[in-house]
This record gives C-alpha cells, sequence and structure tokens, in this order.
C-alpha cells in the first residue's frame, strides 16, 4: 500500500512543477506583456511645416510685369520678368525740378485725366485743366505712382526726350494711351474695347481705375 502513495505524491509534485514551468503560448515575462506600451509620438503638426503660398503671398510669376525709367538715358523700358520687351523716350524733371529717384508701384491708371495745379511754386498762378482740354499737360492718360508726379501723356509733344518737366515723367500721348491698357491687364483691371472705345470717344470724361496688383516702377 505504500508504493501507490509515492507514486500520487510523485505525480502531484509533476503537475505543480509543469504548472510553474513556461510555456509556448504565453510570454515568458507576463510582467512585460502586462506593461502599457509607450505611446508613439504624434505627427508634427501641418502648422509647423511651411506654408503653401497663396495667391497674395506666392513670388510674382515669371513673365510679371514691372517698369524702369533712365533718366540720364530718359527711356522707359517695359520688362516682362527678366525680358526687356520695350522702350520709349520719356521727358524728364529739370535741374531746377528734377523727377525723384527711387522705387514705387503704379496704383492706378487715369484715362482722360484732370489736371489740378499742385501746392508748388512754380504752379501758382496755373489754372486747372479739365479732362479733353488741349491745355491739359497730362495729356491723354496718366499712371499714378508717387502723386502729384507721375507718367503721364503731354500738351506738347516736342519735350519728349527733353529734361524740361516740372518731376513728372512724360510720354507721347499714343505711347501712353497703348501702356496704359498693359499696366490695366497686367494689374488685374483689364478692360474690354468698348470701354476703351468710349474713353477715346469721350475726351471730357475722367474714368479712374484701381489695380488690384500693383505694378513695380523703379526710377533711377
Amino acid at each position: 500500500m505504500r508504493q501507490p502513495m509515492f507514486r500520487g505524491i510523485a505525480l502531484c509534485s509533476l503537475a505543480v512543477a509543469a504548472a510553474c514551468a513556461p510555456s509556448n503560448d504565453r510570454p515568458a515575462d507576463t510582467a512585460a506583456a502586462t506593461t502599457p506600451v509607450a505611446a508613439a509620438p504624434a505627427a508634427t503638426p501641418a502648422a509647423t511645416s511651411a506654408p503653401t503660398p497663396t495667391p497674395d503671398t506666392a513670388k510674382p510669376a515669371a513673365d510679371a510685369m514691372r517698369l524702369e525709367v533712365d533718366l540720364n538715358a530718359r527711356q522707359l523700358y517695359v520688362y516682362k520678368g527678366s525680358q526687356r520687351v520695350a522702350s520709349h523716350p520719356v521727358a524728364v524733371g529739370s535741374t531746377k525740378w528734377p523727377t525723384q529717384t527711387g522705387e514705387w508701384t503704379v496704383k492706378q491708371v487715369v484715362f482722360n485725366p484732370e489736371w489740378i495745379p499742385p501746392d508748388e511754386s512754380w504752379a501758382e498762378e496755373r489754372e486747372p485743366r479739365k479732362p479733353g482740354d488741349p491745355k491739359n499737360p497730362l495729356g491723354r492718360a496718366q499712371l499714378v505712382y508717387d502723386a502729384p508726379r507721375s507718367i503721364h501723356g503731354t500738351n506738347v509733344p516736342s519735350s519728349i526726350g527733353k529734361p524740361v518737366s516740372h518731376g513728372s515723367i512724360r510720354l507721347a500721348n499714343d505711347v501712353i494711351v497703348a501702356l496704359a491698357r498693359e499696366v490695366m491687364t497686367a494689374g488685374g483691371a483689364p478692360k474690354d474695347e468698348a470701354w476703351f472705345e468710349a474713353a477715346k470717344t469721350n475726351k471730357s470724361e475722367k474714368q479712374v481705375v484701381d489695380l488690384p496688383n500693383p505694378i513695380p516702377i523703379k526710377v533711377f
């Protein structure tokens, strides 16, 4: 009777040992299996990356229009990107009333401009001139960048190419009209042919056009 009892005790010991031994069906390290795994770092917020350029902040297009005026050469240059596409002779300021150098933007185009004498000594006895007046010194159109000085037409075409103005830049009337149309289109304010025909026919009616996208101009 003693031999079966010993055999039972041995079998029980083997069962306990088997229960304590690691199994291939569960993790060897129970603690590691129950410890929470650290979360992966969150993705970098989109706000920290470089913003995608919008139409307002994007760089100018490669063919963007700009103007340059060389006072010594008395020439106005039209650029589309890095390419010079046109050159026009201009009248510039005299020695006493020189044209100011610098960089601005053309913000406004005026067809059939009205001339109001500026508050300067040379204009004290001058009379205002209505649009279309043959004696209007602004001619047929005007590009405003540094009022009261601007690029404009003239009622004295013989002055083109000479340093005779009171600081403004003069172009021949046919040239300023064509350039004004280009500037309006490049500046985001194009008009149809009927509009220009009406402005040409109704010379006594002033037409003011503000440019959503001002055109750079450099005078040197």
